[in-house]
Order: structure tokens, then sequence, then C-alpha cells
């Protein structure tokens, strides 16, 4: 069995306002030296048969991920 797990994050230039809200609230509560916060999905799917990572590919860029603003990754943490 293997484990992947793919993390969906904003590209870069997209704003990222729950990420600002955070930040803020974090200073609100007085964490210092926070620099920015960009938040983001974590997904970990658990396949019985063979890792094949075009599919994987695929599962992530139709489904898990809105790649006109956001990129991911994928890595299997078990084969």
């Amino acid at each position: 069995m293997a484990r992947v797990v793919v993390d969906v994050m904003l590209k870069p230039e997209i704003l990222d306002p729950q990420g600002k809200a955070v930040q803020g609230a974090l200073d609100r509560l007085g964490v210092a030296g926070v620099a920015s916060v960009r938040q983001g999905k974590r997904f970990e799917i658990e396949l019985d048969g063979p890792v094949d990572q075009a599919t994987l590919d695929d599962i992530a860029g139709r489904l898990l991920a809105n790649t006109v603003i956001e990129d991911y990754t994928v890595t299997v943490e078990d084969a």
C-alpha cells in the first residue's frame, strides 16, 4: 500500500487573503517575526495498487488543484 501526499498552494503571484488574515491574527496574538503566511491544502491518498506518476499527476491537476491559480506537488511516502 502506498500513501500519496498532494500539497496544493496558491501560485506566488496570486493574493492569499486567508494567509493575510492568519498573519494579522498572529500579530494580534503577539507572535513576532512572521514575514508572511500562505495557506494551502493537503490531500493524503492511500492506494492499494501500484503507483503510476502520470495517474497521480492527472488526479492532482484535474481534480485537486485549480492549475490556473494553484501549484501542486505529489509525494509518494510509502511504496
